[in-house]
């Protein structure tokens, strides 16, 4: 049997770039681990340039075809891509739309689904929707005088809120706000990053995980696992990816009853299957003190770093990932002989 070629697209030009390289590194060894594929790893820079891990600038073509500036190089054809980028283009969907008009099978959720969960404030109506509960919240068209007396009212209303611009990922442009007077200019900061801003509620809480993928036609929804970090912080970019970080991860959370854990999961199948998603997500959920749950977001491309923690509940719940890797792949493409 001929070797499957597949494009690993990395990188993008989003803040989350860095880190895409790195879950390219995890999806790369993966993928070795098989003899059914032939790999060819590309980065998309900060500029739309393409180039391989070789170095040689190249572009993918409407042909489905990796063409090289060397044009004395053969052109690569392309069975499969997975788009490994976190934030923009990936998580976005804009990719993906490239890739149905070219009619290119890609692992991860569609156009639509993406770009309906990247935005905060499209995802919460969706949670809405579904009958989900999400955390209190208002939505900001533009930044005003207007805005400001509405972000200060929420504030004074809530005690605390978080100012998040509303299409940015692993906490880019996400703001803690407990003073006034600071509202303006965090808001301002936020309005930078997108041009919606969602304010919600601060809500004390555990911070846990649910790992959703699909595996052999059936939805699987792992134990939720939990985020916990150094006193009076929050997850933030840095937290997240810094070698000093003190946030601590555990696959599976502790001291979550089964019944808790269980509605936890049942929501976030709800999710999955509600927002039309597919192949993955991590789901996110706040848990109080009186074990109210609420949906935080959804991650349609997860991290996959030697911290993230969607491939260790995977493997946590039984399943190899280079395995679950080769069956989404071969469940998308004709038999090839």
């Amino acid at each position: 049997m001929s070797k499957i070629n597949l494009l690993l697209l990395c990188g993008g030009g989003s803040a989350e770039h860095d880190i895409s390289l790195m879950s390219a590194n995890y999806f790369e060894s993966s993928l070795a681990k098989s003899d059914q594929f032939s790999v060819l790893r590309v980065e998309l820079d900060k500029l739309g340039q393409y180039r391989t891990a070789a170095g040689d600038d190249c572009e993918l073509t409407n042909n489905r075809e990796i063409r090289f500036r060397d044009e004395t190089k053969t052109p690569w054809p392309v069975d499969y891509v997975i788009p490994c980028i976190h934030g923009y283009p990936g998580e976005t969907g804009d990719i993906q739309s490239y890739f149905n008009l070219i009619q290119l099978p890609y692992f991860g959720c569609e156009s639509e689904a993406s770009s309906n969960c990247f935005n905060k404030i499209t995802a919460k109506m969706w949670f809405s929707a579904l009958g989900i509960p999400n955390t209190p919240y208002i939505f900001l068209h533009q930044y005003d005088d207007e805005a400001i007396t509405q972000v200060q009212t929420a504030l004074a209303n809530w005690g605390s809120i978080f100012i998040k611009a509303a299409s940015q990922g692993s906490s880019v442009g996400c703001y803690k706000v407990d003073d006034s007077s600071k509202v303006a200019q965090v808001l301002k900061d936020a309005f930078g990053y997108a041009p919606y801003v969602v304010v919600e509620k601060t809500i004390k809480a555990r911070e846990l995980e649910v790992a959703v993928y699909e595996y052999n036609g059936e939805i699987v929804a792992t134990l939720p696992g939990e985020i916990i970090c150094d006193s009076n912080t929050f997850y933030t970019f840095d937290e997240k990816y810094a070698k000093n970080s003190k946030a601590r991860t555990d696959v599976v959370a502790q001291h979550v009853s089964a019944e808790i854990s269980e509605q936890i999961r049942a929501y976030a199948i709800k999710a999955f299957k509600g927002m039309k998603l597919r192949h993955l997500s991590r789901i996110d959920f706040f848990l109080t003190a009186d074990n109210e749950i609420l949906l935080n977001e959804i991650n349609t491309f997860p991290g996959s770093t030697p911290i993230s923690m969607f491939p260790k509940m995977l493997q946590n719940h039984g399943h190899d990932f280079t395995e679950y890797l080769s069956l989404v792949i071969k469940g998308q493409l004709p038999t090839k002989n």
